[in-house]
């Protein structure tokens, strides 16, 4: 790989520690982390781990493929950029995190502790039943009442263990006054239980410890399904705080931490690094990437005066940069907390199963309520009017609709990835059968983000081998194309000599006895074409123009013409210029775009639609995005973005076509019928159980068999959209 691709890289510029690699140092220390957003598989561990253990100085490396992130031991001479520049040379795209300003969250704790409580709730189940095998099938008497204990000895401490995040959830709700989903659960187990408990110890011939155990282990199962429907990856902000530049290099060549600057120092960044603060150009001059923070599609002269913001990536030629703002108050900063509010207020969204849960469970209590009260007044026995309560309360257990929500979700996220999509959030189907309006960036999105040659074959071939050769020594995105170009076509570069990059300008060098130059029109003193172009002069001849065209991803148009024929609104948002926006909306068929929007433009833009009642849909990939994802009623990134802009959004593109969003849509509104649908199916269900269980005609037992009936229905009828089309 020539060093123009890797130059290219927006990823591999965006490593942090590039200034640091440039003189010799190595501020990372004996531990580095390396993000890997590309890696997917046991191959890519494989992969990733050798390569590093290739590299002069590492003692170990581990891979997380779920945090997408690997661990480094390594000696105090080895550059965390080097690390990174290895890997992304054979194909693993990575740069470096900041690991102290992530969240310790490194495992899985909460999967992992539901899992153990449906172990355990299960396997006390299959036990308690085969001891009610026994009882069932004739035992009386003492031998009735040893297996009675010897269920209470196994259903108690399950039921204590297991149970915990329903009574965890339900005293909370109770102590603030409230009623929850949790409430009449927590009671059906307890009572069910408690109710056990005191047959056993009159030597009553029914108990029901296996109805509360399986009671448990069937909502366990919907609370697991819902949790693994739901992202478990780290807070948005979090991850955009770990892309920020750690460290600075002052311009007597210190190196600081990001913390300790103030509006004193000035701080050198050389060409390939990512600029670490906010501030103002005192000397140098370069030109700057600025794609991954406003989606221009081309890089912007910088000169002396030139404000520059923390994240940008500075291209061509060394800058010291007087400090205006670092760390929490840098740009790159408020966008991150940008991006943790406009969370937050998402996640106040309230879902169809917590909608249902405000009318359903005080409902419940007052069915329980009036079963005992009506049954103690009839017969006087409170032992029976108790159970009669326990019945109606394990019969009307919000079991199915516990289930109604996550079996569908669980469902459609399957069929969804099985299309190229992955479902990040518990709710986002629901908020995406919601979306009238839909919301595109341009650059990475839309587009592929890569500027193509567009004439190459037309130009003449000793003007292309030329062109390689100066292409070959910059480091600007359009050098780097046409490098890639040249060498796909065959072109053998010219030998040319005394290769000077002008920042802020182009690339000249002698050839033949002649000067020749590659770069922007002005300096070459040619006219400028109305479209993406770099030029060429040789000698004194007039400049040749190389046009570039940025290709439509796959997919682009069809996903836009399935959302407008959905009756859907679309809108092309970009930070790139008129021109650029306007040909790409042209071409995909969006008729409403914006140009020149910055990233807070983005976010206010989402914002001001929400607040005139639109449902809106955004898709985006890069940092400038992030902020307007997150504000947005639902969010589709690309697998190509960057690692904090997937973080951030509720769906994930696996591929590169963008298809499959319209039918998701249709899915999303498919899979919201189905879940009102099981809505429907638990009612009609409590409609003729209840009766039954009021006029005391159902145990306790029969109640929870009832219940799991209605539970495997609501699942059956969520398997029904793996048959959709």
């Amino acid at each position: 790989m020539s060093q123009a691709q890797i130059s290219a890289c927006p990823a591999c510029l965006a490593a942090p520690a590039a200034e640091d690699m440039a003189h010799g140092r190595d501020v990372q220390g004996a531990q580095i982390t390396l993000s890997l957003p590309a890696i997917h598989c046991a191959a890519c561990i494989s992969g990733v781990e050798r390569a590093l253990m290739r590299q002069t100085g590492v003692r170990a490396a581990r891979v997380n493929l779920t945090l997408k992130r690997a661990q480094v031991e390594a000696d105090d001479t080895t550059s965390a950029q080097d690390l990174a520049d290895a890997l992304t040379a054979i194909g693993f795209e990575a740069y470096e995190l900041d690991a102290g300003t992530i969240a310790a969250t490194q495992t899985d704790r909460a999967g992992r502790a539901i899992l153990t409580r449906i172990a355990v709730s299960g396997f006390a189940m299959m036990n308690v039943m085969l001891l009610s095998v026994a009882v069932w099938s004739g035992a009386s008497d003492a031998t009735r009442d040893m297996f009675h204990w010897i269920s209470a000895a196994i259903a108690v401490p399950a039921i204590a263990f297991a149970a915990q995040p329903f009574f965890a959830s339900a005293w909370t709700a109770l102590r603030a006054k409230r009623l929850n989903m949790d409430v009449p659960i927590s009671l059906a187990i307890l009572l069910a239980a408690g109710m056990s408990i005191y047959e056993t110890s009159l030597s009553g011939s029914h108990v029901y410890f296996d109805a509360a155990l399986s009671l448990t282990f069937f909502l366990l199962s919907g609370r697991y399904l819902d949790y693994r429907t739901r992202s478990i990856a780290r807070s948005a902000a979090e991850e955009l705080a770990a892309l920020e530049v750690p460290r600075a290099t002052l311009d007597d060549g210190t190196v600081v931490a990001i913390g300790d600057l103030t509006t004193d120092h000035i701080v050198r960044v050389v060409p390939g690094a990512r600029v670490p603060v906010d501030g103002i150009i005192t000397e140098g001059a370069s030109e700057l990437d600025r794609s991954l923070l406003t989606g221009e599609t081309l890089p912007v002269g910088a000169t002396m005066g030139t404000l520059v913001s923390a994240g940008e990536v500075n291209l061509t030629g060394p800058l010291l940069v007087q400090v205006t703002a670092a760390g929490a108050d840098s740009s790159l900063h408020r966008l991150a907390d940008l991006v943790a509010m406009a969370e937050t207020s998402r996640n106040r969204y309230t879902s169809l199963a917590d909608r249902a849960a405000r009318i359903y469970a005080p409902l419940v209590h007052l069915l329980a309520l009036f079963a005992f009260t009506g049954w103690v007044v009839a017969t006087g026995d409170v032992r029976h009017a108790l159970n009669v309560a326990v019945a109606v309360l394990i019969i009307t257990c919000p079991c199915a609709l516990g289930l109604a929500v996550p079996a569908v979700t669980t469902a459609a996220s399957g069929r969804l990835f099985r299309a190229g999509m992955l479902i990040k959030s518990a709710t986002a189907l629901e908020r995406l059968a919601e979306v009238d309006t839909v919301v595109f960036d341009k650059t990475g999105t839309l587009t592929e983000g890569r500027p193509q040659p567009s004439n190459w074959d037309a130009i003449a071939p000793e003007a292309r081998a030329i062109a390689m050769a100066l292409a070959a020594g910059s480091a600007h995105p359009l050098s780097a194309s046409l490098y890639d170009a040249a060498r796909a076509s065959g072109t053998v570069a010219a030998n040319v000599s005394d290769v000077i990059e002008v920042p802020g300008q182009g690339i000249e060098a002698q050839w033949n006895g002649q000067r020749i130059r590659l770069g922007r029109a002005a300096w070459l003193g040619a006219g400028v074409l109305g479209q993406t172009a770099t030029y060429l002069q040789i000698g004194d001849q007039p400049a040749v123009a190389f046009t570039f065209v940025d290709h439509l991803r796959d997919g682009a148009e069809i996903a836009v013409a399935a959302l407008k024929a959905q009756g859907k609104d679309v809108i092309l948002l970009s930070g790139d210029v008129p021109a650029a926006v306007a040909d790409i909306a042209a071409r995909v068929g969006i008729d409403a775009w914006e140009a020149n929007c910055l990233p807070l433009g983005k976010a206010l833009r989402v914002k001001d639609l929400s607040q005139a009642g639109r449902k809106v849909l955004m898709i985006g990939d890069g940092l400038n995005d992030t902020a307007a994802l997150a504000a947005a009623h639902v969010s589709i990134s690309p697998a190509s973005a960057l690692e904090a802009t997937r973080v951030v959004s509720d769906i994930v593109l696996l591929g590169n076509s963008l298809a499959p969003i319209g039918d998701a849509t249709t899915l999303a509104v498919s899979a919201t019928r189905r879940i009102k649908e099981n809505f429907a199916i638990a009612a009609a269900y409590n409609m003729i159980a209840i009766p039954i269980a009021l006029a005391g005609f159902a145990t306790p037992l029969a109640a929870a068999l009832a219940m799991s009936t209605s539970s495997i229905t609501v699942s059956l009828n969520a398997l029904r959209l793996r048959g959709f089309k």
